[in-house]
C-alpha cells in the first residue's frame, strides 16, 4: 500500500462581507459589517480550512505570494511551509494583512495535515485538557440598555457562561459616566456570581485609565482589557500596577517579538492571542511558551471556533473569548461549529481536523472576492 500523497497542490482564498445584526461600536471604532477571508489548502486528496478577519485584500496575498511559497511542499511539514512563507514576505512587512494571510493559510495547512492522518486537530497538536472555558463578549457601546441586557442574559442565564464582557471607553473615553452606568447595568443583569469584564479598546489615556480602573474595582470588575493603547506598554504597566483587575492586551500582536516585549515590560496579567493574526497555531503555541516562562496565562481573542482547538493543546490557556460577531458569522458560514453551553467548549473528536467545512451555498451571497 503506497503512502498518501501529501504534497501541497494549491491555496484558494475568498472574501465575504457579512452585515452585523445591529449597529456595533466600541470605544474607538464603529462598524456595520465584518469581512472574513477564507482559505482552503489542498493537500493531496484533502482540503484544509482556515480563515481570518481582515480586509478582502488579504485574499490576493494568499493566492499570490503565499501560494507560490508553499506549492509542492509536503503538507505534513507545516512549520517548514510557514518558514517558506515567512521568507517570501520579507519585503512586504509582517504585521497586519500579511500576518493575517499567513495565519489563515497556516491554520488551513494544519487542518489538512490532520485530515490526511485522520486525527482531530487537537489530538495532532497534543491535548493538554478536555475542555476550555469561554466568556461571552460583545456588549457594544452602540447598544441601548435593553439590547445590552438581552445579550448578557443569553450568555449568563441561557448558556451558563461564567463571565461576560462589555465595551467601555465610549467616544475615545469622553463619556466615563455612561461607561460606569453600563457597567452597573451589566452587574445588575448578571448578578454577583458571574464575573464581569470590560474592554476599553485603548480609548483612555493612562492617568484617566487609572481613575476609571479604580472605579471599576469598586464594582468588582475582574478584567480590564486594553485600558490604553496596546502599543503603550509603559501605560499598560502603570494601569496594571494601580488597579486590582487583571489587565489584558495582545490582540494586535502579529509577531513573536511584540509579545515578548509586552511580557518583558510587565504590561499584562493575561496575554491575549488572536490565532488568525499572530501567525497561526504554531505561533500561538510559541507565544504561550513565552508567557509560561513568565508565569503568565494566555487568552484566545475572537475566532473562537479556531482558537478552541489549539487552546486545548495549551496548558496555560485561561479561556476563550466567545465574541458575538464571530459566533454569528461562523455559525452562518461553517458546518461543525462548537457549542459553548455550560460555559466551556470541547473539541470535536469524531471528525479529523477541526471538523468544520464552509457552507458554500450559504456563503455565496456574501462573497466579495
Amino acid at each position: 500500500m503506497s503512502p498518501p500523497d501529501t504534497r501541497i497542490r494549491g491555496l484558494r482564498a475568498s472574501a465575504y462581507r457579512i452585515p452585523t445584526d445591529l449597529d456595533e461600536a466600541d470605544g474607538t471604532l464603529a462598524w456595520t459589517a465584518t469581512t472574513i477571508v477564507v482559505v482552503h489548502a489542498d493537500v493531496g486528496e484533502v482540503s484544509g480550512l482556515g480563515w481570518t478577519y481582515t480586509d478582502a485584500a488579504c485574499a490576493d496575498l494568499v493566492r499570490g505570494v503565499l501560494a507560490a511559497a508553499v506549492d509542492g511542499r509536503d503538507g505534513l511539514d507545516v512549520p517548514a511551509a510557514w518558514q517558506s512563507m515567512q521568507r517570501a514576505i520579507r519585503n512586504l512587512g509582517r504585521p497586519g494583512l500579511v500576518s493575517c494571510a499567513m495565519s489563515a493559510t497556516e491554520i488551513a495547512l494544519w487542518d489538512a495535515a490532520a485530515r490526511v492522518v485522520g486525527l482531530p486537530l487537537c489530538r495532532l497538536l497534543g491535548r493538554a485538557g478536555e475542555s476550555v472555558p469561554v466568556y461571552g463578549s460583545g456588549g457594544f457601546t452602540s447598544y441601548d440598555d435593553h439590547q445590552l441586557a438581552d445579550q448578557l442574559r443569553r450568555w449568563a442565564d441561557r448558556l451558563g457562561m461564567p463571565a461576560v464582557k462589555i465595551k467601555i471607553g465610549e467616544g475615545w473615553g469622553r463619556h466615563v459616566d455612561r461607561d460606569l452606568e453600563r457597567v452597573d447595568l451589566a452587574r445588575e443583569v448578571v448578578g454577583p456570581d458571574t464575573a464581569l469584564y470590560v474592554d476599553a479598546n485603548g480609548a483612555y489615556a493612562p492617568a484617566q485609565a487609572v481613575r476609571v480602573g479604580t472605579r471599576l474595582d469598586e464594582r468588582d470588575v475582574l478584567w480590564f482589557e486594553e485600558p490604553v493603547s496596546s502599543d503603550d506598554l509603559a501605560g499598560l504597566r502603570d494601569v496594571r500596577e494601580s488597579v486590582d483587575a487583571d489587565v489584558a492586551a495582545g490582540e494586535y500582536g502579529y509577531q513573536l517579538p511584540y509579545f515578548a516585549a509586552m511580557l518583558d515590560a510587565g504590561a499584562v496579567d493575561c496575554l491575549q492571542v488572536d490565532v488568525t493574526r499572530c501567525g497561526g497555531f504554531g505561533e500561538w503555541l510559541r507565544v504561550a511558551a513565552l508567557a509560561a516562562a513568565r508565569n503568565r496565562e494566555i487568552s484566545g481573542h475572537c475566532a473562537q471556533n479556531l482558537s478552541a482547538h489549539v487552546a486545548l493543546a495549551t496548558p496555560n490557556a485561561r479561556h476563550l473569548e466567545w465574541f458575538h460577531d464571530h459566533d454569528r458569522i461562523e455559525s452562518m458560514l461553517f458546518d461543525g461549529t462548537l457549542d459553548p453551553s455550560g460555559g466551556e467548549v470541547r473539541a470535536e473528536l469524531s471528525r479529523p481536523g477541526h471538523g468544520m467545512r464552509l457552507k458554500e451555498p450559504d456563503a455565496h451571497r456574501f462573497r466579495i472576492s
